[in-house]
């Protein structure tokens, strides 16, 4: 392959929803542009994109597939993504490195929840949008429909560059309203026969084509002009606007494709080739330092890093794109972020797994290279004197958690290490070792998206593991003032172990007055404050230690001990041991002794004092709670809507958007365990949510009545 220029290349994201047929037109693309000599087939498990063994497996995408596509003097860079929304950090990626997403549609279905979920990604990160209206062949194809929802969502910006004649079994032909020709193809597809449109199609044909006109025209004054001047305006003119509509977003093209009979593909190539913006042409990189990056050939050379797999016989393989200058096979660059010198010993194109070697690539260009000793997904390599660093993916928060663990514990070191390189692979794989929980919890987007990973875990590595329900990090806090003292003594010959503390706790919260005088059965307790340590915990929430102490009672000494004990006792709450949270201690009185007196006494004497004193201070046990917001088509909304009323959900708004609701709603997160496959279940996968932390609350008192009788119980068999 030759060295393509950065003003003759093309990056373009093919997105669209599960089923779409994005594999199927990204295999009919590589053998259109030659790169394969026969077709492969989802079915068949032998397309170039889905060549992962899970991939196969299952029969859908898992990972975003890069390739390329010479056509007609430029180099097109694709990289197909998964349609399923639990495998969305595929799509995040591309669209970071891409110029241009390709929006495919069923033509059976029309919009569907993702390809609004995916659209808003490409919204985002402002990147120009072709729609590609996939599977007219199929006997429920409603192409007319699919308009009609694009329109309904998108408006006038929707704009068709061709029509099927028929959809269905018969389907066979497309009026392109750019060209202003006929397109027909032979049963077994591919090239076509263009033709003049027929009479009876002339009418609908010159009306699309004036809508194309108008809307070329108006994103340039200068075609503006032209086209008051003449009514009209050349293919050429039509494509100028086209491309300054797609980079403002202001245009949205619809192509109609049979990706399965290698029906369009071709043209759409051509369109693809001709009128989408080559790299140079769109936004620039923004370094983390803030300065904005010209994709010049000549300038310091830099790659980002944007997705690595591990493939079998080869190791890590590692896909860049060059933002800056050039790269030859033998150069010697540095990692921006990890200080290590790495040389780059082999450059390729890839094709799914196959790797043509090149040897040299120029900004804007996208590539690949193996043996990399100490990069990962999301660094930075630069040349000389060069000192760019890049930091824009921003990947969605994670939505499903399940605790995970192997088989034979023994394994648990292996099994992190298999993880630590699938979040590599996949970034939104998120691995936690929780302390608290004393679990390993693995996040992800949904349900699809862990078992794709225990699958892969045990058939590749050949490492059984088991999923469990995640334990809830809950906390503990109390609700009243309460008293307590503890006298700590210990006599076994020799020094002995003495030290007795009392103290008054009471719940804590932002900008209370300091303590003064308290009242418990019928006895005032006066506080004389001699300091104050404010502690932010760790776990969220404070502990504020208050020092009463009166003429000498404890020593000053002491005092860090019976913090200690505290503390001690917070990270383990006497009610569930969870952790504990806003609490205000103030120790105002105790006894010491002239011998036996020592830190650990008084370090036990703070610990029970606090702990009787909690248990009758009104304690209370908190759960996180989830700002959740689902989006769903109007007919799901009640049923809907009632799942979440059984999960305790508290229902904020609601909103009406096109066609689907949005519903914000507060949940506890020990509702959410299944709710990724819930939902899919009552909507038939048309609805999506997202989840981000929200706040603690006060469990309901039927709820940390089980929660206290379920933890005595476990403490019992311990």
């Amino acid at each position: 392959m030759k060295v393509y220029q950065t003003n003759e290349i093309k990056n373009i994201s093919i997105l669209g929803s599960s089923g779409s047929g994005k594999t199927t037109l990204a295999e009919a693309m590589l053998y259109e542009g030659g790169v394969i000599k026969r077709r492969g087939s989802v079915e068949s498990g032998n397309t170039v994109c889905d060549y992962f063994p899970v991939e196969k497996e299952y029969g859908y995408s898992v990972f975003s597939t890069v390739f390329s596509v010479e056509w007609q003097g430029r180099k097109l860079n694709f990289i197909d993504c998964p349609g399923s929304d639990d495998f969305v950090g595929g799509a995040v990626s591309a669209l970071n490195v891409t110029d241009t997403a390709l929006m495919v549609l069923n033509a059976q279905y029309g919009v569907e929840v993702g390809t609004i979920n995916q659209f808003r990604y490409t919204e985002q990160f402002h990147k120009p949008v072709i729609f590609v209206v996939n599977q007219l062949d199929n006997d429920k194809a409603d192409y007319d429909g699919t308009i009609a929802q694009l329109r309904d969502r998108w408006g006038s910006k929707v704009v068709q560059i061709q029509y099927p004649i028929t959809c269905g079994a018969s389907f066979n032909a497309v009026v392109d309203v750019l060209k202003m020709k006929m397109y027909r193809w032979k049963p077994e597809g591919g090239v076509p026969d263009v033709l003049e449109i027929p009479a009876e199609e002339m009418e609908k044909a010159m009306e699309l084509h004036q809508a194309l006109v108008e809307a070329a025209a108006e994103h340039d004054d200068i075609l503006m002009e032209k086209f008051f001047e003449e009514g009209a305006l050349s293919e050429d003119d039509m494509r100028a606007g086209i491309r300054a509509g797609l980079v403002t977003r202001g245009m949205f093209p619809v192509f109609c494709v049979c990706a399965g009979r290698d029906m369009c593909v071709r043209r759409t190539l051509e369109f693809l080739g001709n009128v989408v913006p080559c790299t140079d042409k769109m936004p620039r990189l923004i370094t983390t330092e803030g300065v904005e990056v010209t994709p010049d050939s000549e300038g310091p050379t830099s790659l980002f890093f944007f997705k690595t797999t591990v493939e079998p016989h080869i190791g890590q393989v590692s896909y860049f794109k060059v933002i800056s200058g050039k790269v030859k096979e033998g150069d010697d660059l540095v990692n921006a972020d990890r200080g290590s010198k790495e040389r780059i010993a082999q450059l390729f194109v890839v094709a799914g797994q196959t790797r043509t070697q090149v040897s040299e690539m120029v900004a804007g260009d996208i590539g690949a290279t193996v043996k990399l000793k100490d990069v990962r997904r999301g660094n930075t390599l630069n040349g000389k004197g060069c000192d760019y660093r890049f930091d824009f993916i921003k990947y969605p928060a994670p939505k499903y958690r399940r605790a995970i663990k192997p088989a034979n514990e023994a394994d648990a070191e292996k099994m992190m290490e298999i993880l630590t390189r699938m979040h590599e692979e996949d970034p939104t794989w998120i691995i936690e070792q929780s302390k608290e929980l004393k679990q390993t919890i693995i996040h992800g987007q949904g349900e699809f998206h862990l078992r794709t990973l225990k699958w892969r875990i045990e058939n590749n590595d050949k490492l059984p593991i088991e999923f469990l329900e995640p334990k809830i990090p809950y906390r503990e806090t109390i609700t009243k003032a309460a008293r307590a003292d503890y006298r700590h003594k210990k006599q076994s010959g020799g020094a002995g172990q003495f030290g007795e503390v009392h103290l008054i706790i009471e719940p804590y919260y932002e900008g209370m007055p300091a303590p003064d005088t308290y009242r418990f059965g019928g006895q005032e307790y006066k506080m004389n404050v001699r300091d104050t340590q404010t502690i932010d915990l760790e776990w969220g929430g404070k502990l504020v230690f208050v020092n009463c102490i009166v003429g000498g009672a404890i020593d000053a000494r002491f005092l860090p001990a019976i913090l200690k004990g505290i503390m001690g006792r917070m990270e383990q709450g006497p009610l569930t041991g969870s952790y504990a949270r806003d609490v205000r201690i103030c120790v105002y009185d105790g006894k010491m002794h002239p011998v036996d007196s020592n830190e650990i006494s008084f370090m036990l004497a703070g610990r029970n004092a606090f702990s009787t004193a909690f248990k009758e201070a009104g304690p209370k046990i908190l759960e996180p709670v989830y700002d959740v917001e689902v989006s769903v088509p109007a007919d799901f909304l009640g049923d809907v809507m009632s799942d979440l009323q059984g999960r305790r959900a508290l229902i904020m708004g609601m909103n009406s958007e096109k066609g689907f609701e949005k519903l914000q709603a507060k949940v506890p997160l020990k509702e959410m365990s299944n709710y990724s496959t819930s939902l899919s279940s009552i909507t038939g996968g048309r609805a999506s949510f997202t989840m981000r932390f929200a706040s603690y609350e006060l469990v309901p008192s039927d709820v940390q009545e089980k929660l206290l009788k379920a933890y005595e119980a476990s403490q019992s068999e311990e």
